[in-house]
């Protein structure tokens, strides 16, 4: 049963990494200064954190015994 909640959560977290992480890619901006390429992101970051976070659970949670 941990096996399956773990995996779960982790297949869920790993999701939620690519989707947020993807859209906070395209809320970027970038820019040329001096001939440089600046990206400013607009972004929020935080759903990529909670999915990271939820990831590591479930990978913790389907290795525990």
């Amino acid at each position: 049963m941990k096996q399956i909640l773990g995996g779960i959560l982790s297949i869920g977290g790993l999701i939620g990494v690519i989707f947020f992480g993807y859209q906070y890619i395209q809320d970027s901006e970038s820019f040329s200064v001096l001939g440089a390429d600046v990206a400013v992101s607009s972004g929020d970051w935080v759903p990529i954190l909670i999915s990271l976070i939820v990831l590591i659970v479930g990978v913790l949670i389907s290795r525990s015994k």
